[in-house]
């Protein structure tokens, strides 16, 4: 199954992750010399093939015209599984840090999510089939390629999952805004660590937040009920971070 890719960042990282069965580089003629030689320089590194046609044909490929003047044929997302995130957490000599999704939706919820994940250097995510949607183009687009450098793995029962992550000393913080959560500042985070981010509008399922180690809520000051889950879980990531030291940061 072959996948379109368009737009310059989404490209870029996916050459450079070189993760995927990448087939053909697609670029619109008459770009400069300077926007073009990063895209041929990846392909090359990782033997793809690239062809120059013009803008309309190239709008026509894409079926989109804010293409950004670069497509890219690849085949299907390849998902990985827990036990890879695990093993990368030990490489690094890190505690586990993860991110799950409880029926999160929208692809630009979830893209948001996955960029500020790989920025805050998660070991892994993990979504539940079948009752969350696939890593698509669009997740790929609104996460600006960061799909691309991330172990992301389907598993069948989240509720399972967290389990045997719990078997393996990983604590499990689910955010939501039950009267029993914890606030964000009352709570160690520099622990082997899974954050849960559940639904937009219904927040975690009851089996999955009686499964968590502990609930967590972000202060709030203003009138407005809640942050978007993307906002919320993005600020969670980085309190978690922070909470390591920002280990690794360039």
């Amino acid at each position: 199954m072959t996948e379109i890719l368009i737009r310059r960042n989404p490209v870029l990282e996916t050459l450079r992750g070189q993760r995927r069965d990448v087939q053909r580089l697609w670029l619109q003629q008459g770009l400069d010399n300077k926007i073009v030689a990063p895209f041929i320089d990846a392909a090359k590194a990782c033997n793809v093939p690239y062809k120059r046609i013009d803008k309309q044909r190239l709008g026509q490929m894409a079926h989109d015209s804010k293409h950004q003047g670069v497509l890219l044929e690849v085949g299907a997302y390849q998902y990985s599984d827990v036990d890879d995130m695990l093993a990368l957490a030990r490489a690094r000599q890190e505690k586990p840090f993860l991110l799950l999704f409880d029926l999160l939706h929208g692809p630009q919820n979830i893209g948001q999510l996955l960029r500020t994940a790989e920025i805050c250097g998660v070991h892994g995510i993990i979504l539940q089939d079948r009752r969350a949607p696939d890593i698509t183009p669009s997740v790929v687009q609104f996460s600006q390629g960061a799909t691309e450098h991330l172990l992301i793995a389907q598993v069948t029962n989240l509720v399972n999952t967290i389990e045997y992550l719990q078997a393996a000393d990983v604590w499990i913080v689910g955010m939501d805004m039950t009267p029993d959560a914890q606030p964000l500042g009352a709570t160690d985070l520099d622990v082997p660590l899974g954050i849960i981010v559940g639904h937009e509008g219904s927040g975690l399922r009851r089996l999955v937040s009686k499964r968590c180690d502990y609930l967590l809520q972000l202060p709030m000051r203003g009138h407005v009920e809640s942050l978007n889950a993307a906002v919320a879980g993005s600020i969670l990531l980085y309190a978690a971070w922070q909470a390591r030291g920002f280990d690794g940061a360039r």
